[in-house]
């Protein structure tokens, strides 16, 4: 399918020539670009068909992902473009019709300072236990996770190894060896490389996602053991972060999980992406550090009280999402409007606005 492979080239290399972050491939849609944060179809290219979404797929697709496509209906994957660029792709059927998501995954792996993210995540890296990264998706919580692991490798001699799916971000070892595993090709699954990690003379360790009970449960052993665990999770804020995890363990094992969530856990960072008045986007971070208090909330199951503490430990590092917006606002780099948007409790942040 010469033309079509073509075609989808061009659709790639326009992502990049855009910056875009997102390409979506649906049938009776125009190829559709995300640029800072917003939808742009692309009214110049035909709308697609059965058969052009199918041609698309079909394109990205080796022999083994092929097969294994159609008998699942869904892959993950990560995508070479002619060595200008990665991207993660998510090929899937919707309604019958095959379908694509593709993130450009940036070349460059970008600094904590340039992502904007609050210096005191560095800082906390020292530490041995559990951070968690987490936000909805599309907040780039992976862009934030490379640039933690990126951080180590330039100023550690540790021995790193990342657990993907896919790969996105390609590390170069610098001070530290760094090797990453990608679910389906290098391990089977994210337990078996967690496990596997105990007879590997690993000191920091970086699952892409936390995904079940197993898997968190071997990553919070391993925080107990003594090494550094970092992952994300699907979820809005700090305190439920928490409940999430708890409450992916059956009823009989959520007490010994509360204990070891609260001896291990380092801090938790939820962020959003916030469109920026000068273009692009900016996050706004909440930063939970794991004090003593913090710790007797998660093993008496009070995390509903977690926000509070926050608010309350300004002086200690702790960051709450209205704070980080407010921040920002005077700062000129958002609109009072997104910083409403965005904001959990809207209300709250109006009335610590005018406080200023």
């Amino acid at each position: 399918m010469p033309n079509m492979k073509e075609k989808f080239e061009d659709l790639l290399s326009l992502v990049i020539k855009q910056n875009a972050s997102d390409l979506h491939i649906a049938v009776g849609r125009h190829p559709t670009l995300r640029i800072d944060g917003a939808l742009t179809p692309l009214i110049s290219e035909e709308i697609i068909t059965p058969q052009s979404a199918q041609d698309f797929v079909f394109t990205l697709l080796d022999e083994s992902r092929h097969a294994r496509f159609l008998e699942q209906r869904e892959a993950d994957f990560s995508y070479n473009f002619r060595d200008r660029a990665r991207f993660r792709v998510n090929t899937f059927f919707q309604r019958g019709y095959m379908g694509a998501a593709l993130r450009l995954i940036p070349t460059k792996i970008r600094t904590m300072e340039e992502l904007g993210m609050p210096p005191i995540l560095e800082q906390l890296l020292k530490q041995q236990g559990f951070l968690l990264i987490v936000g909805p998706t599309g907040h780039g919580k992976s862009t934030t996770l490379a640039a933690l692991v990126d951080f180590i490798n330039h100023t550690r001699a540790d021995h790193i190894i990342t657990i993907e799916d896919p790969i996105e971000y390609l590390f170069a070892s610098d001070r530290a060896i760094i090797d990453q595993r990608e679910v389906g090709s290098d391990t089977s699954d994210f337990p078996r490389a967690l496990k596997s990690m105990f007879r590997e003379d690993v000191n920091v360790a970086m699952v892409g996602e936390m995904r079940d009970a197993e898997t968190m449960s071997t990553a919070v052993t391993a925080a107990e053991t003594g090494h550094l665990v970092i992952s994300s999770l699907h979820t809005n804020d700090a305190a439920q972060t928490i409940d999430r995890i708890i409450d992916t363990f059956p009823a009989g094992q959520q007490q010994q999980i509360r204990a070891q969530l609260s001896a291990t856990l380092i801090a938790i960072a939820s962020q959003r992406l916030i469109p920026r008045i000068s273009g692009g986007l900016i996050p706004a971070v909440e930063v939970l550090i794991a004090n003593s208090a913090v710790r007797n909330l998660i093993r008496e199951n009070r995390a509903h009280e977690i926000d509070l503490v926050i608010e309350t430990s300004l002086d200690v590092g702790m960051i709450s999402l209205n704070r980080s917006l407010i921040d920002l606002v005077r700062r000129g780099e958002i609109s009072m409007e997104n910083a409403l948007n965005y904001s959990s409790n809207p209300d709250e942040l109006q009335t610590v606005m005018k406080g200023f």
